[in-house]
């Protein structure tokens, strides 16, 4: 399998395992089980319209189900098992969607007035996804 750069399957399975499934997979899950403490922990914006919160509980089921499947390509790509830079691709794939949408979500919802989030961390979870994502699939690309 061709590299990227030395090492990288180690180093892409463990930003998708912090990404995607600490992040994303259990701290998406903390705020379906309890959201009150996912508020607390600022995995949750707090006071949010209801409309919103609707949509933040379904994108949090979603993530949450998720993160298990980047938990499994992360194991996949630091133990350098070939299934692992096949699933990889789900993971690099949805980094990059989830960034888009987080990044023009948080926009409109700006642009109505509910700011919710800083702008260093709007940027940097933006561009926590959008890279992760794009080296995911590119590791993908050149470990197929």
């Amino acid at each position: 399998m061709n590299s990227l750069f030395p090492y990288d399957n180690i180093i892409i399975g463990v930003l998708i395992f912090i990404v995607g499934f600490c992040f994303h997979g259990v701290g998406q899950f903390i705020s379906i089980v309890n959201w009150e403490l996912a508020e607390r922990l600022g995995l949750q914006e707090a006071g949010l319209p209801a409309e919103y919160k609707v949509y933040e509980h379904a994108i949090a089921i979603s993530d949450s189900i998720l993160g298990i499947f980047y938990g499994i390509a992360a194991v996949g790509l630091i133990f350098n098992f070939s299934w692992g830079y096949k699933l990889a691709w789900l993971p690099g794939s949805i980094f990059i969607y989830h960034s888009l949408n987080f990044w023009f979500w948080t926009k409109n919802r700006r642009k109505a007035g509910h700011i919710f989030e800083s702008s260093a961390l709007r940027i940097g979870w933006f561009l926590a996804n959008l890279l992760t994502g794009l080296l995911a699939i590119t590791v993908a690309w050149k470990g197929y």
